[in-house]
Order: structure tokens, then sequence, then C-alpha cells
């Protein structure tokens, strides 16, 4: 397997762990700090995707929206990562220049930033398992290998 299809599947797992977490907070009903980080893995992604293509932020880092919104989200995003790694032609070693969200001015290869997307979303994630439980609530079954052996990421 090349860098390329591992990224694809990494995020094919990413997409399936973001949707299995909203559906779980759907079924349960979400307590207010689990809709806050979902919503909050979610922007950051856009983020960091707007960022690789040199486009401005079009959401904050923390926003405020309801289940709907981040379900609907999920589903966009997932897309356009799916659409930027299809088409992604260059070096994954290639250096991207930003502004971090305090203006401070960054450089980060490709493959650091996708990487950072994937652990940041898995971060969080274990945050809202956490308070979930906290909640008397069953967190989402996300773990990756669970998802490979019943054959729901490609």
């Amino acid at each position: 397997m090349n860098l390329a299809d591992y990224l694809r599947r990494q995020f094919s797992y990413n997409d399936w762990a973001n949707r299995e977490v909203l559906r779980q907070m759907r079924a349960q009903g979400p307590d207010a700090r689990s809709l806050q980080l979902i919503g909050h893995i979610l922007s950051a992604e856009r983020l960091w995707l707007e960022r690789m293509k040199q486009q401005p932020q079009s959401l904050p880092v923390w926003p405020v929206a309801d289940l709907e919104r981040y379900e609907a989200q999920a589903e966009e995003m997932a897309g356009l990562w799916a659409d930027y790694l299809n088409k992604f032609e260059g070096d994954f070693s290639e250096a991207i220049s930003y502004k971090n969200t305090k203006g401070e001015p960054w450089s980060s290869s490709v493959l650091d930033i996708l990487t950072h997307v994937l652990m940041h979303s898995a971060y969080h994630r274990g945050q809202i398992a956490s308070h979930m439980r906290e909640a008397g609530q069953t967190p989402a079954f996300t773990d990756f290998i669970h998802a490979v052996r019943q054959g729901l990421i490609e």
C-alpha cells in the first residue's frame, strides 16, 4: 500500500468514527460538552483543509451548533477529504505555510498536517467517550481494528 492509499484509508476510518460518535450521540442524546467537542473536531478538520488549500478560515474553531448541523458537516467533510486526497498529486513532504488562530506564521508538511488532523480527531473522540460515560451513557465503539475486522472501512 502506498502512502496516498494509506492516508485515504485513515481518513475513511476517521469519517466512519466521527459518524459513529454522532449516531451514538443521536441515539442517547448529546451532553453539552460532547456536542462542543464533536463541533470542534469537524471545525478543526475544515480549518486544516482550508489552510492546505490556502483558503480563508470559514468557521470558528469552537463553533456552536446543533447535532443536525454537525451530522451534515461530517458528511460534507468526508467528501471534501476524499476529494482532496483523490486529487492530491503533490509531494507529502511539501511545506504548507499558514497562520495559526493567533495569527502566527507557521509551515508544516502536508503529511504532518494530515497526521495531526487524524490524531486530533481521535483525541477529542476519546474525550467525548469519557464525557458520555460520565453522563451514564454508552459511547460509540470506534476502535480502528474493530472497523477493519467488521469491514466498515475500505
